[in-house]
């Protein structure tokens, strides 16, 4: 017989995270507000105009995100 074949292991995506981030094309890590989603009524247009918007995720959170997300989902 012959050399054992060495397998690369695929890594899997953390399923949480991949619902909640997205990766751009340019590698910034994507997220959605919170306090958006209930109890809207008491809240100002304006506030909520800027919740509905993705931002960017923190220098410190970016690290461990991105080895959630190994395919950039």
């Amino acid at each position: 017989m012959g050399k054992p074949k060495k397998v690369k292991l695929k890594l899997k995506t953390h399923k949480g995270a991949a619902k909640r981030f997205k990766l751009t094309a340019r590698g910034k890590v994507m997220r959605r507000h919170s306090h958006a989603r209930h109890i809207l009524t008491s809240k100002p247009s304006k506030r909520k105009r800027r919740l509905a918007k993705a931002s960017e995720v923190s220098a410190a959170d970016k690290g461990p995100v991105k080895r959630m997300l190994p395919y950039g989902l």
